[in-house]
């Protein structure tokens, strides 16, 4: 896919662009990239619907007011501020998931609207200014995520390779601190359960088109860390033998700029179903807690560990959180044990080389989908202050 027409391209970028932008440094490694990354996600903001827009819709193409996507779930506009307060608060890198589908003004071509595309670099210029490594990927395009069958596959993998095609060139010069994933998490709408093997098949075939046509983009992508999915980031659907194939990267580079993303909100019974107020063996006797623990975190880090980590593989946390619910009078005592479920998973995480990447979208109060942290409504306060203080300390171990 490389030739004249995107070599006079690239040129003309380079002129453009200006700062760290276009200072590429050394080359890490995917290990080397997420070693000790404690990242936080930008949820809601970027990965949003059109405003009046049904979020499910698959429909492809530019609709009114798709601009104002960033606001469309209730939240404030992203400022220098948001970012400079995470930075401050201790984490290192951002997460920024990205809704393309909305803002596409040909669909043949999978183009982009310039005011998105100049958005999107504003923000990770905001990153890279306070020097945060940056994820941006495909999170809610739905026409890719809810179609992983066999009649779309072919349809489906050619839109995806435009897409990345136009996103790769925009940021081709972009040092390396800023990564791309290329999916999220792909499955059969309200179907969230064990894939068939056709499902498996066309992730990992969206998974071998997006190393193929972001490396063809050349510049600093040749080397980038690129960042691949298990089916719908569930890492059980992908540690099972021939569940997931790792993809071809470009010659010479072996699996050496590649990571593996998976989401972790594990157990899913204590982080966001509710079932259960602790987790944790010091808290087994301070009420009904989760029968998963400590040990089934640490077992399943080293599985992963074992199927990737030793093939040369980086590992990446894209997503993980536990919503904020108390029930009666413990609020503190659960407070302190969700601190304590941060803490842990952060540092077995760091120990074995995986970045993470908390979720906070700016929801608060008693229940499910509850994972904000910081207030974006009021100045960035902290409101989620038990875990952010885990994640620090876990940082810190």
């Amino acid at each position: 896919m490389k030739n004249c027409k995107m070599t006079k391209r690239m040129s003309v970028l380079a002129v453009c662009l200006t700062g760290a932008a276009i200072i590429a440094g050394a080359q890490p490694t995917a290990k080397e990239w997420n070693k000790d990354v404690v990242g936080w996600n930008l949820g809601n903001q970027f990965e949003c619907s059109a405003p009046g827009q049904d979020g499910e819709t698959m429909l492809i193409g530019m609709v009114d007011n798709s601009i104002k996507a960033e606001t469309a779930w209730g939240n404030p506009v992203v400022t220098k501020k948001v970012i400079k307060t995470v930075k401050d608060a201790g984490f290192n890198a951002i997460r920024i998931p990205v809704r393309w589908q909305c803002h596409i003004t040909n669909s043949m071509a999978m183009s982009i609207d310039k005011a998105w595309i100049a958005r999107i670099k504003e923000v990770v210029g905001w990153c890279l200014a306070n020097d945060l490594k940056v994820i941006i990927n495909v999170h809610h395009d739905k026409w890719l995520e809810g179609r992983p069958t066999y009649q779309y596959k072919d349809e489906n993998n050619q839109k995806l390779a435009l897409l990345w095609m136009n996103i790769a060139s925009e940021f081709a010069l972009y040092d390396y601190r800023v990564a791309f994933a290329g999916t999220n998490e792909v499955h059969i709408k309200d179907n969230w359960g064990k894939p068939e093997a056709e499902n498996l098949a066309v992730q990992n075939s969206y998974n071998q088109t997006f190393i193929d046509v972001v490396r063809a983009t050349g510049g600093n992508n040749s080397k980038r860390h690129l960042i691949v999915q298990t089916y719908v980031c569930n890492p059980d659907f992908g540690l099972n033998n021939g569940d997931f194939i790792i993809p071809t990267d470009a010659e010479g580079n072996g699996n050496d700029y590649m990571s593996v993303e998976f989401h972790y909100y594990t157990p899913w019974d204590y982080a966001g179903e509710c079932k259960y107020y602790f987790w944790g063996e010091p808290y087994k006797d301070k009420g009904e807690a989760s029968p998963q623990d400590e040990k089934n975190m640490t077992e399943f880090f080293d599985r992963v560990v074992d199927t990737w980590g030793t093939k040369g593989l980086g590992i990446v946390m894209g997503e993980w959180g536990v919503t904020d619910h108390t029930k009666g009078s413990l609020s503190d005592l659960q407070h302190e044990n969700a601190s304590y479920y941060c803490k842990f998973l952060v540092s077995e995480a760091r120990k074995r080389g995986f970045s993470t990447f908390v979720w906070d979208n700016n929801a608060f109060g008693n229940g499910q989908e509850k994972f904000g942290i910081f207030d974006r409504e009021h100045g960035m306060k902290v409101k989620n202050s038990w875990v952010l203080n885990g994640i620090m300390e876990g940082k810190n171990i």
